[in-house]
């Protein structure tokens, strides 16, 4: 084994030895947990964990990187037997899911998921494209963005932090989003256009 081949799978190694740590302690304590205790438990320098991972942001979006591979997966696998509707309800109710898997990791998923690693790039595109399938087939309002998605996201995945009990009502709360950002029924007043206000 060369010297560069060596260095490679140390630095494999170590990697897997944060990750692995990351996701143990994560689970434990939360997302907020110091990430000098993560290097401890992974028997590394805090210095070797900043090289991998310069941000707790990006080691969340590589703990989380499956689960959102996954969960893209599984999406667009929905497609023949779900409305579009239906699609962007399932997606929304699994996203709220995962963002919830750590405490305190929804404070700072939308900018995780921003991270760049394939599930990150993944879950955004799905997300994308379930919101554009909307639009197109007249379901979901025109001013709705994937943005939009993610602050609601966001906001359920904290209130259900604070009561473990209430993950059940992940689908109501989605429904109460999608009732707001659905376009209305032909004989309802026009949904008035976002307009800028110049101050």
């Amino acid at each position: 084994m060369s010297d560069a081949t060596a260095l490679r799978a140390d630095a494999q190694k170590n990697r897997e030895l944060i990750l692995s740590a990351a996701e143990a302690l994560f689970l434990e304590k939360g997302a907020d947990v110091p990430l000098e205790e993560v290097a401890k438990r992974a028997g590394v320098g805090i210095g070797t964990l900043y090289r991998r991972f310069p941000t707790r942001e990006a080691l969340l979006a590589a703990t989380s990187n499956e689960r959102f591979l996954s969960l893209a997966q599984s999406s667009r696998a929905r497609d023949p037997d779900h409305t579009p509707a239906e699609a962007v309800r399932a997606y929304l109710e699994e996203l709220a899911s995962n963002t919830s898997a750590y405490q305190s990791l929804a404070a700072s998923i939308g900018t995780v998921i921003q991270c760049g690693t394939p599930g990150c790039t993944a879950i955004t595109a799905e997300g994308h494209r379930l919101l554009q399938r909307g639009q197109d087939a007249g379901t979901i309002r025109r001013d709705v963005t994937y943005e939009d998605f993610i602050y609601v996201v966001t906001a359920i995945s904290i209130a259900i932090e604070h009561d473990r009990s209430s993950t059940s009502r992940i689908r109501h709360l989605v429904d109460l989003f999608l009732n707001g950002i659905s376009v209305t029924a032909p004989d309802a007043p026009p949904i008035p256009e976002r307009v800028d206000v110049q101050k």
